[in-house]
């Protein structure tokens, strides 16, 4: 059973209001994107890593991020595309020898190595999976001047990494380039089909970076982990 990661880093990080692409910028002395691929590096259950980036950083994403933190796991390094989702059909095509793929938003480094292992777990039983968090927050529906109150025991937030069977989702995408149509996640893609998915929940630290927000909450976070981890070495 081969199982590799699919990191999509091909954002220019127009929301952050940086020169520098978010998943280039520095958390905590390290690379955003360098944090996620780590994660997956070490993880046990992963056997290789395809990473996307925006064309012409192939090189640097190899000398600035991949190289000089010996991330061994790349296969390649592939120019995304216009969507992310044509993107993630770019990496898709490097992976066709694979049994099951992670995909992974690279702009989210924060992600629990157990999140990874259930979604794999659950993707090969299942055939796709996704980690998500449940809204626990009252939500509204606005429409004009109108408000109305929409029921929240069956909502959830999708995060990645969303996980399935190579061919499967190979195929979802396939079909949905035939079609036309643009899914905001590729766990919509499984949907259309009418093929079941199975959500893992996720932690809520698992955040996406998007804003200059997100990068100040990613560096607490990772603060507060590295003061529980300190106690833990000493005994």
């Amino acid at each position: 059973m081969i199982c590799a990661a699919l990191v999509t880093a091909g954002g220019i990080g127009k929301r952050m209001g940086s020169d520098v692409p978010k998943q280039y910028l520095d958390l905590n002395g390290i690379p955003v994107l360098a944090r996620t691929l780590l994660t997956f590096e070490r993880h046990p259950l992963i056997d290789l890593i395809v990473v996307t980036v925006p064309p012409g950083d192939e090189d640097l994403c190899r000398s600035k991020i991949v190289a000089p933190f010996r991330i061994e796991k790349v296969r390649e390094i592939v120019p995304g595309g216009a969507r992310r989702q044509d993107s993630v059909y770019n990496g898709l095509h490097r992976l066709s020898d694979t049994d099951l793929v992670a995909i992974h938003d690279g702009v989210r480094p924060l992600v629990e190595r157990s999140v990874i292992a259930a979604t794999i777990g659950a993707a090969m039983n299942s055939g796709a999976a996704l980690a998500g968090v449940p809204v626990r927050e009252t939500v509204k529906r606005k429409t004009d001047s109108h408000v109305e109150t929409v029921p929240r025991s069956e909502l959830w937030l999708a995060h990645t990494p969303q996980t399935f069977q190579t061919q499967l989702i190979m195929d979802a995408h396939r079909s949905a380039e035939k079609d036309g149509f643009t899914g905001t996640d590729d766990a919509a893609l499984i949907e259309r089909l009418g093929l079941p998915v199975t959500m893992v929940e996720d932690s809520e630290e698992n955040i996406k970076i998007t804003t200059r927000e997100d990068l100040k909450l990613a560096r607490l976070l990772l603060n507060a982990q590295e003061q529980d981890i300190e106690p833990n070495r000493h005994g």
